[in-house]
């Protein structure tokens, strides 16, 4: 038994995850009130990093994840930002979906709890961010380094970028821009999956460079983006009057900002990218 997985910085800041995603799930559950799509996406935030921490802490306790096929830093450097950007999301929807003023009832109160919760889960798996994040000039795996884990944050926009896609009228420029969203992701998912698992070993050609090439190519490709998706989409289409939940109009605002968001973050992978390989 480890116990030093339990004792140490980050054990303590994965116990607090597990604690606090424990508490908003169960407070959200008790009130019976989180249907529609936004409520089903916040429990499942709640339940799935609740469940993968407690097996991470386990493991480590047990001292059983060596006996895995991958690569246990990768793997809980990846799980980490994951969770730090799904309980953030989770955070900022589920009040601003179920939470009305005001706030007086019982239910309410159960539910600023749990958000209360939620805000400090994300403050916990960010601090265990921050603490297995590779520091300059230290020998680590590579999802733990600044490009590897703005590979996870890239990956996890381009997802609510879907999320919010419902119609794009067939232009070739918008087509074009969920192209571009599909073939990034697809790339980025790959290089995640496949440092995980220990692949990256197998692939005949020298992987920072490649990596750079990648970020290059992805960020032109994110720049046409930025600019059509906008051009296209907004195009003598005012803002409609009322505008509800699932308006259009605010979906694809949604996804202008994410794109302006993944750009930035693909411009900053490439510059870390190149200081790293050529530096």
């Amino acid at each position: 038994v480890n116990l030093h997985a339990l004792t140490s910085w980050v054990g303590i800041a994965r116990l607090f995850a597990v604690v606090l995603s424990c508490l908003a799930f169960s407070l959200v559950a008790s009130t019976g009130n989180f249907g529609g799509p936004y409520g089903t996406w916040c429990m499942f935030t709640w339940c799935f990093c609740f469940a993968v921490t407690l097996l991470v802490l386990l493991l480590e306790l047990l001292e059983l994840y060596p006996l895995l096929p991958l690569s246990w830093d990768d793997f809980t450097s990846a799980f980490s930002m994951l969770a730090t950007l799904m309980i953030f999301t989770s955070s900022v929807v589920f009040p601003a979906t179920f939470i009305s003023s005001p706030c007086s009832s019982n239910q309410c109160a159960r539910q600023a709890v749990a958000t209360t919760a939620s805000c400090l889960c994300f403050l916990a798996y960010a601090i265990e961010v921050a603490l297995t994040r590779a520091k300059p000039g230290d020998i680590s795996s590579f999802l733990s380094t600044v490009p590897g884990l703005l590979k996870v944050f890239e990956a996890y926009v381009a997802c609510l970028i879907f999320s919010l896609l419902d119609e794009y009228n067939g232009e070739p420029g918008l087509t074009w821009c969920v192209a571009v969203y599909a073939i990034c992701f697809i790339i980025t998912l790959l290089i995640i999956i496949f440092t995980i698992g220990r692949c990256l070993a197998y692939i005949p050609c020298p992987l920072e460079k490649m990596l750079v090439g990648y970020n290059f190519l992805a960020l032109l490709m994110y720049l046409t983006a930025t600019i059509l998706w906008p051009l296209y989409s907004f195009r003598g289409r005012s803002r409609p009057d009322p505008c509800g939940r699932n308006c259009w109009w605010d979906k694809h605002l949604g996804v202008t900002f994410l794109t302006i968001f993944n750009l930035i973050a693909y411009l900053v992978d490439l510059v870390y990218s190149t200081r790293m390989v050529f530096v």
